[in-house]
């Protein structure tokens, strides 16, 4: 077991085995229907929340990303808990909407929105963030159909990045939002009679632990958000810095310290320009809210030896947890944190791969880990699981069976 990742060390255990929400993983498996499956924490989820809220300024919003972890229990716990929720398909819109969360506090983002889709979201009452000249002329139309003014917010492009991120979202060309050079005539020629303006989305990257890095971003998304709001003549109700907090998933990364991050924001809150003055500035966060709080867990069902290489064959893999395989972003593929299960340490382990049931040799659990031996019918558990998982996966691939979601 590599003690290097922090969350080895933080995991809960009784008698050396594997503790989630105070029960077993084979009692959990049991609960769910069998495994493969996800297990979500939904105490870790609640904790997740309060610990923004202690730490950050208290006039940020919370809103939750749903595209990170879209299933629908899991939505509604958090939308009880969140200030909104931002949303990337129709799919997202209707499981929004089914969270009971106010249509108001929901908005909606994506490159190559449907015509529908805009419909519906018009229809819906929530924000939509416009993202081309081309698109702000449809919701001009759906006024016309619908005789509802949109609330539109415009997601925009900087020309700066988000440095160290895992996934940068703006600077340079990009698919997302319009560039801020384009900003200033949009708004000027905007038609608020048939539109209702509530601001803007600044969303530059995901995945960063950098804290210097992302303070240095959110002076630069106030002030750009300030430079823009001199320019409408509407008031900005509210301001999407986007996110950016990302989870360590890797030996050697640590968890994001908030503390600096949080006295740079409450001190560009404090002392925002005066175009900003009554805005409301929002968060958006989704991997960092529910990375942590799930857990993937397979069962071993052979295992066998290859000229000196051991392996222990599962029934999960890649088309449950593509993000874990390496095959979701990774340039060099790394471990995710791996455990046994029933055995946490032990003084004696074996090197194994750990490999899924599908015909390729992408299809990889866990590559050369040092585990304690297991034996078939133990359950493998992947942590740092609660995002991008189950729905970010080619769950359909080869027709296996679909792994089960559980909160508990």
């Amino acid at each position: 077991m590599d003690k290097k990742h922090h969350r080895l060390t933080t995991l809960a255990s009784d008698n050396n085995q594997l503790r989630i929400t105070g029960r077993s993983v084979a009692q959990l498996v049991t609960v769910a229907g069998g495994s493969p499956c996800y297990i979500y924490d939904r105490q870790a989820l609640t904790a997740r929340v309060a610990q923004f809220r202690q730490q950050m300024p208290s006039t940020l919003r919370l809103h939750y990303a749903i595209k990170a972890n879209p299933m629908p229990a899991l939505v509604s716990h958090l939308a009880q808990l969140v200030d909104g929720l931002d949303v990337a398909s129709h799919q997202e819109l209707l499981i929004a909407l089914g969270s009971g969360i106010n249509a108001a506090h929901i908005s909606f983002a994506g490159p190559a929105k449907g015509l529908h889709e805009l419909k519906a979201a018009v229809a819906a009452g929530i924000t939509i963030n416009v993202e081309s000249l081309l698109e702000l002329e449809r919701l001009y139309k759906c006024y016309d159909e619908l005789g509802i003014r949109p609330r539109v917010a415009f997601r925009v492009n900087p020309d700066f990045e988000l440095k160290s991120s895992g996934m940068k979202m703006a600077g340079g060309p990009r698919q997302f939002g319009i560039d801020a050079e384009q900003m200033p005539s949009i708004l000027a020629t905007l038609d608020l009679n048939r539109t209702e303006f509530h601001g803007f989305h600044i969303f530059s990257g995901s995945q960063n632990l950098n804290a210097e890095s992302l303070m240095a971003c959110h002076r630069q998304t106030v002030a750009l958000a300030a430079q823009l709001a001199e320019q409408v003549v509407a008031p900005v109700k509210h301001v999407n810095i986007g996110g950016g907090l990302g989870i360590p998933y890797f030996p050697g990364e640590q968890m994001l310290a908030l503390d600096n991050i949080a006295h740079n924001l409450q001190q560009l809150l404090d002392h925002r320009p005066a175009s900003l003055a009554n805005t409301e500035f929002v968060m958006e966060l989704g991997r960092w809210l529910v990375g942590e709080a799930g857990y993937y867990v397979c069962q071993v069902t052979d295992k066998k030896q290859s000229r000196g290489q051991t392996y222990l064959m599962t029934n999960g893999g890649l088309h449950h947890h593509l993000a874990n395989s390496g095959n979701f972003g990774q340039v060099l593929r790394k471990n995710y944190p791996v455990v046994l299960a029933h055995c946490l340490d032990s003084d004696e382990q074996e090197v194994v791969e750990i490999v899924g049931p599908l015909c390729t040799p992408l299809d990889i659990v866990g590559a050369k880990l040092a585990l304690p031996a297991a034996a078939v019918g133990d359950f493998i558990v992947v942590l740092q699981s609660g995002a991008y998982g189950a729905s970010a996966s080619p769950q359909k691939f080869l027709g296996h069976p679909e792994a089960a979601e559980l909160l508990i």
